[in-house]
């Protein structure tokens, strides 16, 4: 049975709400470019893509959800143009399936992995070798997100192995669907702490830093862009407005580290 594809303009109109359309309110047509992105990078790509719809009159559609959902989505033949994970493993999926277009494939960002705790008043945590956190949490939960798949949940499973206490905690975690959502489980104080990444601990006022995972814990958290095969002739000057001083300047504002070229 041949694959159902997808044209831009519905599937714009079946996300609804996960899809924001920058520069005004909702239109008829179809935008510009619609960008799939890491639920980590909403804030600060909405904040960007502003900047360039203010400065071209483009318009950009996003749609923000964990790599691995946005990745499956456009092996399915979603109409994306431009994919950034918030891992390589996910790029690298869609490279092998021919999804991409591998010359317009590089690494834009890079992130920290932190401890967040729902009370303001949380002791910090030194973040080593054997740390208690199964004792820190007693009967609560610990928010993820999911493991298994989400960029976020993966490297925190990978500093929790790292430093020997996965084990001890795997039966405390509460996952979620993405990091975005791991987090308001803590914000809202569903779960006392959690593990994201530093700018979504940053966006959020509801939750208090209170240990930084060791970077040699985990693999380096890059944010990998590229256009898809299917690609609008006008999103290539989007990712290259990406990886320009403007948009450096604000992913930076928002704690990211900047790839540099």
């Amino acid at each position: 049975m041949p694959r159902l594809k997808l044209t831009r303009r519905l599937f714009l109109a079946a996300c609804g709400t996960s899809v924001a359309v920058l520069g005004g309110p909702l239109r008829a047509q179809a935008a510009d470019v619609t960008v799939f992105a890491a639920a980590s990078m909403k804030g600060v790509l909405d904040s960007v893509a502003a900047d360039w719809t203010a400065q071209t009159g483009a318009h950009i559609a996003i749609s923000y959800a964990g790599s691995s959902v946005l990745a499956r989505q456009i092996q399915q033949g979603a109409p994306a143009d431009i994919f950034i994970s918030a891992d390589l493993a996910w790029m690298d999926v869609l490279q092998k399936a021919g999804a991409i277009q591998p010359d317009s494939r590089r690494n834009l960002l890079g992130n920290a992995l932190v401890l967040v705790a729902h009370d303001p008043k949380a002791a910090q945590v030194t973040l080593a070798k054997g740390v208690d956190l199964a004792g820190l949490l007693g009967p609560n939960r610990l928010a993820m997100a999911l493991v298994d798949s989400v960029p976020a949940g993966i490297y925190g499973k990978a500093s929790l192995t790292s430093l020997g206490v996965w084990d001890s905690v795997a039966h405390k975690v509460a996952q979620a669907d993405n990091v975005r959502a791991a987090l308001a489980l803590v914000s809202t104080g569903e779960a006392p702490y959690g593990i994201v990444y530093a700018t979504d601990a940053a966006a959020e006022h509801g939750v208090t830093v209170v240990g930084t995972f060791p970077a040699d814990s985990h693999p380096p958290i890059v944010y990998p862009v590229a256009l898809t095969t299917g690609a609008q002739p006008g999103a290539a000057a989007f990712l290259a407005y990406l990886s320009g001083p403007k948009a450096a300047a604000e992913f930076r504002k928002f704690g990211f580290t900047v790839t540099e070229k």
